[in-house]
């Protein structure tokens, strides 16, 4: 928990300083915070509440305003970027783990775990749109680059889910491996990665075919680690279609990945228990939460080298950066 007298100085830390154009924004899930970096020094700037075990994290396009999963109140907190003041709720279903903002701003697809449901709110007028039921414990959700296609994927089902945004009904469903935590599409929506944590793997998933199939799985193996450990969970795609970065949870390591071959590049040693990711706009940098190591770790994209960890609150999970 925050002491009030360390909450005040972060605040007030905060509000001295001129905004930053692309502040960082990392869930605590064991603190009940949200911890604020500056992208340009790489310093803590800012740390405050954020409801019980805040998971999943996003931001308006705009920047404006912040979306937390505060899973275990049931309910997204939204919170104003610049003074960090809660200023209302959504309502989300029971345990919101991640979700997803359309790229327009609105709606958001939030992922149920409890409740096998995905559900779509209107961020505007704070009203539930629909609640579409999906396979057992949904987490990842992502949507297509046309903002035609939203992406569910279910743990226990093992399934990720295509889903019709304008209809809210089941499209397709592609069998993964066991426990599928994420996808992530490419920027020009031909390919779906979606990581499978206790199955070890990423599928690739053909999107240019009349029905989606997975087209190659990719595995992981680095020596002196256990193949157990070897834990896929968040992924990110460069925009320009190069690199696939994968997180790999207990093996703390991010998996490079040439996007045009699918092969596994190299592996960058990162703090412990490596979960989600996040580009700052310009990608030259990637920021990944370590929710063991409570740090977070920057990898300068175009060297694929880890350059800082950064201490943030207690077991941090997610991770966004403010748009330029």
């Amino acid at each position: 928990m925050l002491k009030a007298g360390s909450l005040s100085l972060s605040l007030v830390l905060a509000t001295a300083l001129p905004a930053l154009a692309n502040k960082v924004f990392v869930s605590n899930e064991r603190g009940n915070s949200v911890t604020v970096i500056d992208s340009d020094t790489w310093e803590k700037i800012a740390e405050f509440p954020a409801g019980n075990r805040p998971r999943g994290i996003t931001i308006s396009p705009d920047g404006r305003e912040l979306y937390v999963c505060a899973s275990d109140d049931d309910t997204v907190r939204v919170f104003d970027t610049g003074t960090y003041e809660e200023l209302h709720t959504l309502p989300s279903g029971p345990d919101p783990e991640l979700f997803a903002l359309n790229p327009t701003g609105n709606p958001l697809y939030v992922a149920n775990e409890d409740d096998n449901l995905v559900t779509v709110v209107d961020v505007h007028t704070r009203q539930v749109l629909a609640e579409i039921p999906v396979g057992v414990e949904p987490e990842g959700v992502a949507i297509s680059p046309d903002q035609k296609t939203l992406i569910n994927t279910s743990e226990t089902t093992n399934m990720a889910h295509f889903i019709d945004t304008a209809t809210y009904k089941i499209t397709h469903n592609v069998l993964v491996d066991q426990r599928p935590r994420y996808a992530e599409f490419t920027s020009d929506g031909t390919k779906l990665y979606v990581s499978s944590e206790i199955g070890g793997t990423v599928s690739v998933i053909d999107l240019t075919k009349p029905e989606p199939e997975i087209e190659k799985k990719i595995s992981f193996a680095v020596s002196g680690v256990l193949p157990e450990w070897l834990q896929p969970v968040g992924i990110k795609a460069t925009k320009d279609g190069s690199r696939i970065f994968v997180a790999l949870g207990p093996a703390n390591r991010v998996a490079v990945i040439d996007a045009a071959t699918d092969e596994v590049l190299d592996y960058l040693l990162v703090g412990q228990r490596v979960w989600q990711m996040a580009f700052t706009p310009d990608q030259k940098f990637l920021v990944t939460t370590n929710g063991n190591s409570n740090d977070v770790s920057v990898i300068d994209v175009k060297a694929e080298k880890v350059i800082k960890s950064v201490p943030v609150g207690e077991q941090p999970w997610g991770v966004v950066i403010a748009p330029d």
